[in-house]
C-alpha cells in the first residue's frame, strides 16, 4: 500500500501540465489567476498559514516551513479542486458561467529527524483558458468588426521545503520554489467578409526560481494549554528566465476549426526577456489559541507589483496585499460516542487588493470559506489521516464602467495519509 502512494506521488505530477484550468477573463493580463499557495487546509481558513502550526504531527505548512514543529508522520496528500464561475457585466447584459475540476495539489512530507523536517510539493501557481468575442457595430446595428481574445496554459511550480527546530519556541525554514510552464494571447482582428485577420500573438516560456525564507514563534502556557504564536515569511531572489515570442502578423485559417494558419505575413515579431516575473513578496501573521481545541489567526500579506510583456507593450502591475483571518475548532476528539466530535472545523474569511487596474477600478476580491477534517475509523490525534472538505465563495471585479463581476463557489477534496513510513523497526 504505502508503494502505491509513492508511485502516485511521482507519476500524477506529469498530468498536472496538461490540466486545462478554468479561470476569469481577468486572467487575460499577467500570468493568469494565482492558485498557488492555496491547499484544502489553508484556503478553508481564509488563506491564513504564517502563523499557523498545526497542534497534529499529519500536517506539513509549505507556506512557512518554519511552523512544522509538530510534524512527526509521513504525510502523502492529494487535493483535486472544482470552480465555479459567475459572471456578469452591464455592456449587452452579458451572463456567462465556468466550470472545472483539476488536481490542485500533490505533496509528500516526512521528518529527517526530531528538529529537522521536509517536504516536497508540485501543483498548479496560476493557468489562463479564455475565449471572448466582441462585436463592433454601427448605428444601424450592423457588426462591423470582430474582436477575439484566446489564452491558454498553465504555469506549474514544483518545491522542497526544510524546517528547523531552533529551540522549543523557535523555528526556522526554508523554501525553494522552482516555476515552469508556457502562457499563450492571442488577439485577432476582423471585418465581415474580409479574408485576411490582423493576429497579435504572446508565447511566454518561463523556468524561474526563488525562495522563500520563515520564521516562527509560539508560547505556550503549560498550566492553561494556550498559546500565542507570531510568523513571518519573505519571498525573494528572484531568478527569472521568461522569453516572450511576440508576433504580429495577418494570415487566414485553412480550416474550419481554425487551427492552420496559411499565407500567414509578418508585420512585426520580437522576443524579449523578463526578471521580474515573481517579485518580493512578503507575509506577517498572529495566532492565538487552545491545545487540541481551537485556534485564530489574522494575518497580512504583499506583493510588490510586477511587469510582463503583454501584445509587444510591458505591463506593469500594481503593488497588491491580502487581509485573511480564520482558524480551526475541535470539540472533543477523545468522544467516541460522537463522530462530529472528533471532526475538525475550519472557517475563514479574506479581502484581496488586486494587482490590476481597469478603467480606473481596482479589481478585488473578497470571500468566506469553511471546510472540515473528517478522521478515518482508525486515526487518532497523533495520527490524524482523513478526508479532507473545503468550500470558499467569494466576488471579484466590479460592474462600475462596464467591467466583469466574477462570483465563485469552490470546492476542495483530498485526502492526508500519515503514518510512521519509512522507518527502519528496530525490533522483529
Amino acid at each position: 500500500m504505502k508503494k502505491i502512494f509513492v508511485l502516485s506521488f511521482i507519476s500524477v505530477g506529469y498530468f498536472l501540465n496538461a490540466q486545462n484550468l478554468s479561470n476569469s477573463p481577468y486572467a487575460t493580463y499577467g500570468i493568469g489567476d494565482v492558485k498557488y499557495d492555496n491547499t484544502i487546509e489553508t484556503s478553508s481558513m481564509g488563506g491564513i498559514s504564517t502563523a499557523f502550526i498545526s497542534d497534529f504531527t499529519s500536517n506539513f505548512n509549505f507556506a512557512n516551513p518554519a511552523n512544522n514543529a509538530n510534524f512527526e508522520l509521513t504525510s502523502i496528500k492529494l487535493e483535486a479542486t472544482n470552480e465555479n464561475n459567475y459572471f456578469k457585466t452591464d455592456y449587452n447584459n452579458t451572463k456567462s458561467t465556468k466550470h472545472s475540476t483539476y488536481l490542485s495539489n500533490i505533496s509528500l512530507a516526512f521528518p529527517l529527524s526530531p528538529k529537522l523536517k521536509m517536504g516536497l510539493s508540485y501543483q498548479p501557481y496560476s493557468s489562463k483558458s479564455y475565449n471572448i468575442l466582441h462585436e463592433d457595430k454601427n448605428e444601424n446595428g450592423e457588426i462591423i468588426r470582430f474582436n477575439r481574445f484566446k489564452g491558454s496554459g498553465t504555469l506549474n511550480t514544483a518545491q522542497i521545503a526544510l524546517g528547523y527546530k531552533v529551540t522549543d519556541k523557535l523555528a526556522l525554514g526554508a523554501r525553494a520554489n522552482y516555476y515552469f510552464g508556457n502562457l499563450y494571447d492571442l488577439n485577432e482582428l476582423a471585418q465581415p467578409n474580409a479574408e485576411l485577420i490582423n493576429g497579435y500573438e504572446t508565447r511566454n516560456s518561463i523556468h524561474n526560481f526563488n525562495f522563500t525564507l520563515g520564521a516562527s514563534y509560539q508560547n505556550l502556557n503549560t498550566s492553561t494549554d494556550r498559546k500565542f504564536t507570531i510568523g513571518a515569511t519573505t519571498t525573494f531572489g528572484n531568478t527569472s528566465n521568461m522569453t516572450t515570442d511576440y508576433v504580429n502578423s495577418t494570415y487566414f485559417y485553412a480550416d474550419a476549426a481554425g487551427n492552420t494558419k496559411s499565407n500567414e505575413s509578418i508585420i512585426e515579431q520580437k522576443s524579449t526577456k523578463s526578471k521580474n516575473l515573481l517579485p518580493l513578496q512578503a507575509s506577517v501573521g498572529v495566532g492565538y489559541g487552545e491545545e487540541n481545541q481551537w485556534f485564530v489567526s489574522l494575518q497580512g500579506d504583499y506583493k510588490k507589483g510586477e511587469s510582463i510583456t503583454y501584445f509587444g507593450n510591458t505591463l506593469d502591475l500594481q503593488n497588491s496585499y491580502r487581509i485573511s483571518a480564520g482558524g480551526w475548532y475541535l470539540p472533543n476528539y477523545n468522544n467516541f460516542r460522537s463522530y462530529f466530535s472528533r471532526i475538525v472545523y475550519r472557517y475563514g474569511a479574506f479581502y484581496e487588493k488586486g494587482n490590476l487596474q481597469i478603467a480606473g477600478q481596482n479589481i478585488n476580491k473578497f470571500g468566506v470559506s469553511g471546510g472540515v477534517l473528517l478522521p478515518f475509523k482508525n486515526s487518532s490525534i497523533t495520527r490524524m489521516s482523513g478526508l479532507e472538505i473545503g468550500l470558499e465563495l467569494g466576488k471579484r471585479g466590479t460592474l462600475k464602467n462596464n467591467l466583469i463581476n466574477q462570483n465563485f463557489i469552490n470546492l476542495k477534496v483530498g485526502f492526508n495519509f500519515a503514518d510512521r513510513w519509512f522507518r527502519k523497526t528496530l525490533y522483529n
